[in-house]
């Protein structure tokens, strides 16, 4: 990246803790230097009880801008000064669920652990119910047998939590590949390591699975083109990044 900085390089971080196992900054960098954009992507290692001085000093430096990680995309809105109506509706809740009622899912079944944070997602129901036509229920995720019952009638399988990666490798909300069947798609958000224990199980019952590169890819290439005004050369990246679809 040292032939690529200039007087003129424009700034883009990447918040969150921890931090160092992220691909994002590659995926950018390489994408400015692709494109021969002028800009460099950084990861800081920022938590909950810096991000507020973070936030000023992105707007201190005139950063272009930062995308936001865990543990600081649950609270950074209160130091932004708007929100995307897709934000003001997911608050703390995860994204895909909040996407696929916008997008015109017809019904979905959410399973999570039954804990302080249980709220959050009963919160996430009400919004989609209020805001989409998405028919969507909330389980509980010890609840092995209906979760058995809902993944037999749907078309998707989406692993959208931590379980997977360090220091949670090797282990899989799904117990075994029982619970899947040929016909079915199973994602997993993930992508260190590229093949998680779920879609080990999902392989090995057959299904078709996607790991969390794609996810990425996808959704760096939304925050690229709101600081560019471009788009990623999709097909480099996929190359790049060795994202297939098995």
């Amino acid at each position: 990246m040292a032939e690529r900085i200039t007087g003129h390089t424009e700034l883009i971080g990447l918040m969150a803790y921890p931090i160092r196992h992220s691909s994002s900054p590659a995926m950018h960098n390489e994408a400015f230097a692709t494109l021969g954009l002028d800009y460099a992507y950084l990861a800081f290692e920022v938590d909950n009880s810096t991000l507020e001085d973070a936030v000023k000093g992105l707007r201190a430096l005139k950063m272009v801008g930062s995308n936001v990680s865990m543990p600081n995309k649950t609270v950074v809105g209160q130091y932004l000064d708007e929100l995307s109506p897709a934000a003001k509706m997911a608050g703390a809740a995860t994204a895909i669920e909040i996407q696929a009622a916008l997008d015109g899912v017809k019904e979905m079944s959410i399973f999570n652990i039954k804990d302080k944070f249980w709220a959050n997602g009963e919160e996430t129901v009400k919004k989609i119910r209020e805001n989409t036509d998405c028919v969507v229920n909330l389980y509980d995720l010890d609840d092995k047998e209906k979760l058995r019952e809902e993944i037999a009638d749907s078309y998707l399988f989406a692993q959208a939590t931590g379980v997977g990666m360090k220091p949670l490798e090797g282990q899989s909300v799904v117990p075994d590949e029982t619970f899947f069947r040929p016909d079915l798609i199973v994602t997993d958000t993930v992508y260190a390591p590229r093949e998680t224990e779920t879609l080990r199980l999902a392989k090995k019952a057959g299904c078709k699975t996607m790991n969390g590169l794609g996810m990425m890819l996808f959704q760096g290439d939304a925050a690229f083109h709101l600081w560019t005004g471009k788009h990623m050369p999709i097909d480099h990246m996929k190359e790049v990044l060795d994202i297939k679809y098995d």
